[in-house]
């Protein structure tokens, strides 16, 4: 297969449209027709479905789109590691980072990075750590900001930082400051993230060792939109304390918390099994560790 019929492919593909590809690519939509025609002949597969309103994937297309898209980015990486002759800080650098995480150090993380690495691009994707996972596998992601992900020998997991969770409650006029013994959660009414969120498995997974199971009234992905039913009673959430803090209005939750175990959210950096770290993602993953020093309060995390 041509690299360059990959290319178009991918474009249109992702566009959904022979007429913008060709505009983005610069080049003719005829010729661009004809190349993404020709891998359709080489694969005896028809990749896209043709219609008025532009073009989707048929299930051969997804397929070879992922593909498409790993294949490319580790040929950047190749080009990219060419530069390690004239020991060149350049290329392109694909950074996945859990939400919570990203909330956090995003902004930073890129100002540092246009600071230290001028001559390099940065493409930083949000996605939960199971999908962050198969990204870094298919090639997608050179490196990946993870909570609490699980051992696998296709990972190298180096630990960054831990966060304590909490119980998150309405302020009341007599708050409690004790801690909660974790069993104690059977009969509070949680609203909690769905699977595979990393703090409902990490909670699920800690309540079964001790032979319970979480009381869940409500599963809600977003942090801001259970903070707001917290606020008004709807029910209680586990969260660390920097994502109370930094709500629009934290004097309205008072944490609590929790023992028997403790819970702590773990921070990992990983990266893919085996595959070569150029000069410019090394510098990148110092520069994330260095970050994660900077932005996390020593007061609410512990080494991991």
């Amino acid at each position: 297969m041509d690299l360059k019929q990959l290319e178009y492919f991918m474009r249109v593909a992702e566009l959904g449209s022979f007429t913008q590809a060709s505009h983005a690519l610069n080049i003719a939509q005829p010729a661009l027709s004809r190349q993404v025609r020709m891998l359709e002949v080489e694969l005896r597969q028809n990749l896209l479905n043709r219609n008025g309103r532009g073009v989707t994937t048929t299930e051969a297309g997804k397929l070879l789109l992922e593909h498409c898209r790993g294949i490319l980015h580790q040929v950047d990486r190749a080009k990219e590691d060419m530069g390690r002759v004239q020991g060149a800080l350049a290329g392109r650098v694909a950074l996945g980072i859990a939400p919570s995480a990203s909330k956090m150090m995003t902004v930073e993380l890129t100002r540092q990075f246009r600071k230290r690495l001028p001559n390099a691009s940065l493409s930083i994707s949000e996605g939960l750590s199971l999908v962050m996972q198969e990204w870094l596998l298919a090639g997608r992601l050179d490196i990946a900001l993870m909570y609490n992900p699980s051992p696998s020998a296709d990972l190298d997991l180096s630990p960054l930082t831990s966060e304590r969770l909490y119980l998150v409650g309405p302020r009341g006029p007599h708050p409690s400051d004790q801690p909660l013994p974790l069993h104690a959660l059977v009969n509070i009414p949680l609203i909690i993230p769905n699977r595979p969120h990393t703090v409902r498995m990490l909670l699920e997974s800690e309540m079964a060792l001790i032979g319970a199971r979480p009381n869940i009234r409500l599963e809600i992905d977003s942090v801001q939109a259970i903070l707001d039913l917290v606020a008004e009673g709807t029910g209680y959430a586990i969260l660390t304390e920097h994502a109370v803090l930094t709500s629009a209005q934290p004097d309205r939750y008072h944490t609590r918390p929790i023992t028997q175990p403790e819970l702590h959210s773990r921070l990992y950096l990983a990266t893919a099994t085996g595959r070569i770290t150029t000069l410019t993602q090394k510098a990148m993953l110092e520069l994330i560790r260095t970050t994660v020093r900077q932005v996390y309060p020593p007061a609410m995390t512990r080494a991991a």
